[in-house]
């Protein structure tokens, strides 16, 4: 026996997955408590982002949190397009119908406003059982009693003991990792996003984007204007500003060696997003995030004794094409995290054990990972097929057919069948050389002016807001050779080469007549994204409780 603090159930992270597994336990009367690393939730988080309720799912979140949409959404979002650009021409179509496909409702947020609101309600509920929501606390381990998990340990408390403990702690997880049930091994099996909140101050949304009162759009990108890194961007419309952004697959980016917040000024500066950004730019806040690819790394058995993965810290982020689902699933997934500690303590089973049994049950595997993908996967990401595909489309064949009235009805359709999505391969074709086909051969001259100049890196980082825990890092580079970390220079969002402001930087080192590029560090700036940890070779964990960046839209 011992004598340290316990609870029925701990829940770490306070983001919408452990909200959601919180207020499920709470409603069954279940002892909880809530341990966020950020000085208050939200303030650790970052998202696109749209908020999907969808039919199929048997929790979404105003069913958990009633008043959620009135007090912490932004609009919904009733408008949605897809734009192909190569150079100034685009070709845009509607996919409203893939984007309402099971669709309740979905809503744009920004998640320090929304995290803070749930955290306040999660709080409320959680007391009412004995437990509580507790802030500023670093989550640093698993508690391990004879190779089974027994609780948690933390750098700002004595170790907590739990019947079950629900891990969502985003896609940076070191409990997941401590467990073995992730890693960071593999740059393909990752997105890397980055994205800029920019103000409306003076003309409203409505009158910027022709909508009805209360309503929002969203307008995703694909084409040449990245480079030929395989990904997009994304406009979405908040209550009075927008999130604008790039969602690229992160092995792309690192063979392409481009640097990713230059990809994000690419979007802003081009003229098809002229007539939505003012000519008076500012940008309320910059931040990134590293985004689990579902299909490739969803855990297909999430649980295991007393532990649960909620969220990103299980790979539960759907990304299909233009289909971008996370904070749903995890909703779900949190819910049912709940009802399996109920199911656990009437059957004596384990809760974990319960949690996978739950999860089955509701569909989620096949959502997160569609078999429709596996086969399209094995038949086309590949580079033979892939350059023949591309080779095709940029044919004069391929451009005489795309120039017919049908294949503009066809390209249509493909834009908006979920069955399509489901499957899209990983490679240029959809995301670069299709889109770029499409403008060029259907597309108009885009007419609009864009003045904007985006803030330089150096305002980005310097208007971001830090407690830095001096003289106790949170990343040590393990492999300073350009070989195992350079990487890190481009794909870290607040580093760049010849920029001696950010994370990572070029050194070079001469011995004699032979010069050595190196990589060093500064964990200062660094937005906490989790990036380097895939592409260079660091010992990566959170900063402790309220360190680090504090972002304030998020």
């Amino acid at each position: 026996m011992t004598d340290r603090e316990h609870y029925e159930a701990v829940v770490v992270g306070c983001g919408p997955g452990g909200a959601a597994a919180a207020a499920s336990l709470a409603e069954n009367d279940v002892e909880t408590l809530v341990l966020e690393r950020g000085v208050e939730a939200g303030s650790k988080n970052v998202s696109g982002g749209l908020l999907y309720a969808e039919e199929s799912s048997s929790y979404t979140i105003d069913d958990l949190f009633p008043g959620f949409r009135e007090e912490a959404s932004e609009r919904e979002i009733t408008e949605y397009q897809m734009h192909n650009v190569s150079g100034s021409q685009v070709k845009s179509f509607d996919i409203t119908e893939l984007h309402e496909h099971d669709t309740e409702w979905s809503d744009s947020v920004l998640r320090r406003k929304m995290d803070s609101w749930l955290e306040q309600r999660v709080h409320e509920m959680t007391v009412e059982t004995g437990g509580g929501v507790l802030t500023d606390v670093r989550v640093d381990g698993l508690l391990w009693e004879d190779d089974e998990v027994v609780g948690v340990s933390c750098a700002e408390l004595d170790p907590i003991e739990a019947d079950m403990i629900v891990a969502a702690d985003g896609v940076n997880s070191e409990l997941a990792r401590e467990a073995g049930m992730m890693d960071w091994e593999e740059p393909e099996e990752w997105f890397h996003g980055v994205k800029a909140v920019v103000d409306l101050p003076d003309e409203g949304v409505e009158e910027r984007f022709h909508l009805p009162p209360g309503e929002g759009a969203a307008h995703l990108f694909a084409g040449d204007l990245f480079e030929g890194v395989r990904g997009g961007g994304f406009l979405y419309t908040n209550e009075d500003s927008l999130s604008i952004g790039t969602v690229f697959h992160l092995d792309s980016v690192v063979e392409q060696q481009v640097e990713v917040h230059e990809l994000l000024d690419s979007l802003i500066t081009h003229p098809v997003v002229g007539e939505w950004i003012p000519d008076e730019y500012t940008e309320l806040e910059y931040a990134a995030k590293l985004t689990p690819d579902s299909k490739k790394v969803a855990h297909p058995s999430p649980g295991q004794g007393r532990l649960a993965l909620v969220g990103d810290a299980a790979g539960q982020m759907q990304a299909q094409g233009p289909v971008i689902k996370g904070m749903n699933h995890a909703v779900t997934a949190g819910a049912l995290a709940g009802d399996a500690f109920v199911e656990a303590e009437e059957k004596g089973m384990d809760p974990g054990k319960a949690y996978v049994k739950q999860l089955s049950g509701e569909g989620i595997f096949r959502k997160l990972r569609p078999r429709r993908y596996k086969v399209a996967r094995a038949l086309g990401e590949n580079g033979p097929m892939t350059a023949l595909t591309d080779g095709l489309l940029t044919s004069f064949v391929g451009r005489w057919f795309m120039r017919r009235g049908f294949m503009k009805r066809l390209t249509g359709w493909a834009m908006s069948s979920p069955w399509m999505a489901s499957m899209m391969p990983d490679t240029r074709t959809p995301y670069v050389t299709l889109p770029t086909v499409v403008a060029e051969e259907m597309g108009e001259e885009v007419d609009s002016e864009n003045d904007v100049e985006p803030k330089s890196l150096l305002d980005r980082i310097g208007d971001l807001k830090y407690d830095t825990d001096v003289g106790n890092p949170h990343i040590n580079v393990l492999d300073d050779s350009w070989e195992a970390s350079g990487a890190a220079v481009m794909a870290c969002p607040v580093s760049a080469r010849d920029f001696g402001g950010g994370c990572y930087r070029e050194e070079k080192v001469k011995a004699g007549d032979v010069t050595e590029r190196t990589v060093s560090l500064d964990t200062q700036p660094c937005i906490e994204c989790g990036t380097c940890a895939v592409v260079a070779d660091t010992e990566w964990r959170h900063p402790n409780g309220g360190k680090g960046v504090e972002f304030k839209e998020g």
